[in-house]
């Protein structure tokens, strides 16, 4: 890169990023006169229309851990990978189009005020905005960690710079890089022996002239600047902005990369980078479906994981926010729904960049988290036209256009839920300031947790798993008319105790880290699979051949000579999986004197363990898939089983909830007010729409505008797929 101002950054550089932080201030500035009262502030009164609506919703849903999480599961995975952010959020679409009008038509201010409503608890909807608060810490720490990554890989030391430590750790890092990228069945035993140790020991390869905590705290602060000044208003507005940034994001490096493999590899046009992507990355790679020798991703993995995040997605607090601000039904369906379709075309297009980067930088980067960065870095440096001033304010704005809303919709419910009911009647002035202060209070001790992470992907897995807590009381006190206080309370506190009281209690106690028992991993397999050699495949083997042609007589008699592979030969290849904690969520520490377990523990499977299953005999996939069916099936069977045991709630009460559930948001808020008189006075005049109209069930029949949606929607995830199947099949 040429001369720099500052840690690799042009001048220019540092005046784009400058003149992007100006820019949202003094949206968010003049977005503030929009602030009369709490709505104002948490809801922006509900005023906005279809454009407006969709980049929020995109905004919510889209943020720097998105494309760092898809980067880091393409370069650790393959093409599989990409399913980490189409995965359940695909799939969700068509029942997006039938759920976004719920969260209109409740005309609430949260959605723990759902919970006060229809289980007629103001406990229990403090309850769901204290679990909320920790879900949107969870996503806050995880964007910051994310952001933090991808900028200190933009800043990363060359190795002339390292200190001795460093390069030691760097050097193991290489030697393991070197010893799985070949087969495993050719390595000599010494070698196998080395790669388990390494693999093990997983040293770090990538440093940073950025302390990334410092970064962390920055980033925090400046996002609690912007978006506590204008509240939803402007962060809504300044979506819009990010939404253009964030569509840059997605496709900025995919000339400049094209262009690289070209120049390296001799190819020509957007077809001979593709063509060469097939032919330097093995067959394994590029498996959209997943692939027995890839450790994270399987079919059952992928559906799992895809029924949990339907479930779990419909009760986070932000799509209140993201759906409740619209003007009416149509456009809190057709802008969410937008938003969520343009996230998946974005995620396509992370997906291939990140397929690139393994072309271009194979396993020369250790931590796939730093892919993003290296490459920013190495591609649009160069030019030195601004490019990666601009990258950095894409990331910023990725992470700001959704942290800035999680926020807001953490400290609406911690004021409206939690703080309104000990102070009912202050004036709406001092709630919005309360709000500004949980504000502050939310992002500091995002910010916090951000520092004392590791692994982001396990703390992606962590929040998708986490709303399990709260689903079933939503799913079925919107569809079923049984669903009580009681049972709901049941489900909830047993899955708490499950899913934050044990996996992160029972490892305060004394020497549970080093328990010998928890640390119990999966047995390191090699897989064979059958292949079409390509490049690659042909210069692993003859390395190989090389280094059998090394050995002493004594191992060349315990080793056979690898056979000569030519390209287009089929050939059996070997795969170390290697062993994997079960219990622990970030793996085992072997460092000190006695192993010991990272992150917090996943009790659904101990208890599988102990009941005669053993874990360590399956994939890895498959234990993480039986997390998934854990919160798919408990939570609904505890609430069902103690609703038909208990008293149902008032019928006066039900009959006025539902009643508003089946009343149209049309029209103007007057318009609106005038049809809700009308079904508080006969709450059973749109009982001719259920299903089942003397059940217990609260099913809708579908009109002209339902199935259009749908259909539409169901169409919708057909492209998206088959712009994957499309573009990774491309030059094959």
């Amino acid at each position: 890169m040429k001369s720099s101002a500052f840690w690799g950054l042009s001048i220019l550089d540092i005046a784009i990023v400058v003149i992007y932080f100006i820019a949202i201030i003094i949206i968010a500035i003049r977005a503030a006169r929009l602030v009369n009262n709490r709505e104002d502030y948490f809801m922006a009164g509900r005023r906005f229309g279809k454009l407006i609506q969709t980049f929020a919703a995109f905004g919510q849903a889209t943020s720097v851990e998105n494309v760092t999480t898809t980067t880091t599961m393409v370069n650790s995975n393959g093409a599989s990978g990409i399913w980490a952010m189409l995965a359940g959020g695909l799939v969700n679409l068509p029942v997006f189009w039938m759920t976004s009008i719920w969260y209109r038509r409740l005309r609430l201010l949260t959605l723990g005020d759902f919970f006060e409503e229809r289980y007629e608890s103001k406990r229990m909807a403090a309850f769901y905005a204290l679990c909320q608060t920790i879900f949107f810490v969870l996503i806050a720490a995880i964007g910051l960690v994310a952001m933090s990554k991808t900028v200190s890989a933009i800043a990363s030391k060359p190795l002339i710079e390292l200190n001795s430590e460093e390069k030691v750790e760097y050097y193991k890092a290489v030697e393991l890089e070197k010893l799985e990228a070949a087969d495993f069945a050719l390595l000599s035993a010494n070698q196998k022996s080395h790669l388990v140790e390494l693999q093990t020991l997983n040293p770090k390869k990538e440093y940073s002239y950025i302390n990334e905590n410092w970064l962390i705290i920055i980033v925090a602060f400046v996002t609690l600047l912007y978006a506590s000044i204008g509240g939803l208003a402007a962060a809504f507005m300044v979506d819009l902005v990010q939404g253009v940034f964030i569509i840059l994001l997605s496709i900025l490096l995919i000339p400049f990369a094209m262009a690289k493999i070209n120049l390296q590899f001799g190819s020509e046009g957007v077809l001979g980078s593709f063509q060469t992507m097939h032919k330097v990355l093995p067959a394994s790679f590029m498996e959209i479906w997943g692939s027995p020798s890839l450790i994270e991703f399987s079919w059952f993995w992928i559906a799992g994981f895809s029924i949990m995040i339907i479930i779990t997605t419909a009760v986070q607090a932000n799509q209140m926010t993201a759906c409740g601000s619209a003007k009416d039904d149509y456009t809190a369906r057709y802008g969410f729904v937008s938003g969520m379709l343009l996230k998946r075309y974005s995620s396509v297009m992370w997906g291939v960049v990140a397929l690139m980067t393994v072309v271009l930088y194979g396993g020369s980067i250790s931590d796939p988290d730093y892919v993003w960065g290296h490459a920013t870095r190495d591609l649009l440096g160069p030019l030195n036209m601004g490019l990666v001033g601009l990258m950095i304010a894409c990331l910023i704005a990725a992470l700001m256009a959704a942290k800035s809303a999680f926020m807001l919709t953490a400290a609406a419910l911690i004021t409206n839920n939690l703080y309104r009911p000990l102070r009912p009647n202050c004036s709406e002035n001092h709630y919005i300031w309360i709000g500004r202060i949980f504000s502050a209070i939310y992002m500091l001790v995002s910010a916090y947790i951000a520092t004392q992470s590791n692994g982001l992907f396990e703390l992606f897995k962590m929040t998708m798993m986490f709303n399990s807590i709260l689903a079933a009381a939503f799913w079925l006190g919107m569809l079923w008319r049984r669903s009580n206080a009681v049972s709901a309370w049941s489900s909830m506190v047993f899955m708490f105790i499950a899913t934050l009281i044990l996996p992160f209690g029972i490892p305060l106690l004394p020497e549970m880290r080093t328990s010998e028992y928890l640390s119990k991993t999966t047995l390191a397999i090699p897989v064979t699979r059958t292949y079409t050699a390509r490049e690659m495949d042909v210069q692993q083997r003859n390395q190989a051949i090389a280094s059998w042609d090394k050995l002493n007589a004594a191992e060349k008699s315990i080793e056979d000579r690898p056979s000569i592979l030519k390209t287009g030969e089929k050939f059996e290849k070997k795969v170390l999986l290697p062993k994997k904690s079960i219990f622990w969520s970030e793996g085992l520490d072997y460092s000190g004197e006695k192993t010991a377990g990272k992150g917090y523990l996943k009790v659904e499977l101990i208890a599988l363990d102990r009941m005669g299953w053993d874990l360590s005999k399956n994939s890895y996939s498959l234990n993480e898939t039986f997390t998934f069916l854990f919160r798919i099936i408990i939570p609904f069977l505890i609430l069902m089983l103690v609703a038909y045991f208990t008293k149902p709630q008032n019928k006066d009460l039900l009959n006025q909830f539902y009643g508003k559930m089946l009343t149209p948001v049309v029209g103007t808020l007057e318009d609106d007010e005038k049809e809700m008189v009308l079904t508080r006075n006969t709450p059973t005049r749109f009982n001719y729409l259920k299903i089942f109209p003397n059940s217990n069930w609260e099913f809708r029949k579908w009109n002209r505008e339902d199935w259009t949606g749908v259909t539409v929607s169901c169409v919708a995830v057909a492209s998206v797929v088959a712009l994957l199947v499309f573009i990774v099949g491309l030059g094959s």
